[in-house]
């Protein structure tokens, strides 16, 4: 087998010079007995800085599908010491890995080829921009001397039209950076990555595929560190927030906490564990917010999901007479068919970077885990909802146990799954009966 990824002639550098790596990472000893000429040239090349950029925002793994495209950047990924390359079998695949590590590690990113391989991997992409994940999609684009030239290209659907990708790519990237020459390259991939983790939502880079290996004054070995300004709360806006939040609160006799999908993308899961922690109401969750809210909590008392929640949790939350929402998606899953049994002038709903309160005032420019820490000093201990519910609780009984040759029962099966469950599990639910029977199992602290 070949020792390096290979690339078609049309989309090789033009400096000849320039050589790949091999697969198995010795790329000193391959370097160190060539000109420094073609280490100066590797090192600044574009395909380089590309592998830089990503080690520099946390990125120890890129998901790959190998493609003539891209090959040449593949092999300048690869040799990038601080950067793992993972093949993957296909695109969407590729997709879907980028969107997990995401989810664990705040960033993920993949890499395909042009068309034949951005259009497969777009549905991991959509569905990245509708969970608030900052995925960096990078493809290899066609050469930059065939653009303006009205060519048709291999891999597309046969049209002398580079954009289609882009287009596509348009309606579920927060930006997209088409790169066809070194001059603004810098600035491009900096200003897709950056608004990647700003927005948090999935960005398109196309690079093409003849630049990937070609050296540029602005891609130095020792690139200009890349940071982004933080984000902060209006002071005047948190502390109206706050104060307006907690008048609201402890004036209710039976106030309750419900955790929400977007305090992931706002990283305000440990602000809301402390604000639970001081004001001792009762705690559950939404059902795409499962495994953001620690279930060991000693006030949880489960998923609220309207007619299908956990036991006894729909009775507390709905007769509460207050109650604040952590970044909540009410959509037509998550509320049953729109028919939660909920008052907009009893609710506060806390987004990322805004809190409404009941019918009346709003608050942008508020962080949601600068909200909590400081309503956390504010609010009155009250653990009236949760002692409601001690009160109405009764425990789970378990299923009788199977006879030797019955059939599989559901809740058999889930009792098996709920003991195969740790710390160090993650628990992957699909959009049907494993979305309800998954709600049931009780997630040991650390499991997602």
């Amino acid at each position: 087998m070949d020792s390096k990824i290979g690339a078609l002639e049309a989309c090789k550098p033009a400096c000849c010079d320039l050589g790949s790596p091999p697969y198995n990472g010795t790329v000193s000893t391959i370097l160190n007995s060539v000109p420094s000429t073609f280490l100066d040239s590797f090192e600044a090349s574009l395909g380089r800085h590309v592998a830089r950029r990503l080690v520099k925002i946390g990125l120890t793994d890129v998901f790959t599908v190998p493609g003539d495209f891209n090959l040449t950047l593949l092999d300048h990924l690869i040799a990038e010491p601080g950067l793992n390359n993972i093949g993957c079998c296909n695109e969407l695949n590729a997709g879907y890995a980028a969107d997990g590590y995401a989810r664990s590690q705040g960033v993920g990113a993949c890499v395909v080829t042009f068309t034949v391989g951005g259009l497969s991997v777009l549905n991991a992409i959509a569905g990245a921009y509708s969970e608030n994940l900052p995925v960096i999609c990078i493809v290899g684009g066609p050469s930059s001397n065939d653009y303006g030239t009205n060519r048709i290209v291999h891999h597309t659907t046969g049209l002398p039209d580079f954009s289609q990708e882009l287009r596509c790519f348009q309606t579920v990237t927060c930006y997209q950076a088409v790169v066809n020459n070194l001059e603004d390259a810098h600035e491009q991939i900096d200003t897709a990555i950056s608004n990647a983790l700003k927005e948090s939502k999935p960005v398109y880079i196309s690079i093409s595929c003849n630049l990937a290996g070609l050296p540029h004054p602005s891609f130095s070995r020792e690139s200009v560190p890349f940071s982004l300004a933080p984000k902060w709360s209006n002071k005047m806006g948190l502390e109206a927030a706050v104060e307006a939040a907690a008048g609201f609160l402890n004036k209710a006799v039976k106030p309750v906490l419900l955790g929400g999908p977007k305090m992931r993308v706002a990283k305000a899961c440990d602000a809301f564990v402390e604000l639970a922690d001081a004001c001792g109401y009762a705690l559950a969750v939404m059902p795409s917010g499962k495994g953001l809210v620690p279930e060991d909590h000693p006030h949880f008392i489960g998923t609220y999901w309207g007619a299908v929640s956990t036991a006894f949790c729909a009775e507390i939350v709905e007769s509460a007479d207050a109650y604040l929402f952590a970044g909540p998606i009410f959509n037509d899953l998550s509320s049953v068919g729109y028919s939660l049994l909920l008052k907009k002038e009893k609710a506060i709903i806390v987004q990322p970077e805004r809190v409404v309160i009941g019918n009346g005032p709003q608050f942008g420019c508020v962080l949601m885990k600068d909200f909590f820490r400081e309503l956390a000093k504010r609010l009155k201990r009250n653990p009236t909802s949760y002692e409601n519910y001690h009160r109405i609780y009764v425990p789970e009984g378990h299923p009788p146990k199977a006879e030797p040759r019955e059939p599989l029962r559901v809740n058999v099966l889930f009792q098996h799954i709920q003991k195969m469950l740790s710390s160090e599990t993650t628990v992957i639910a699909e959009a049907g009966d494993s979305w309800f029977n998954c709600q049931k199992l009780k997630l040991p602290r650390g499991c997602g």
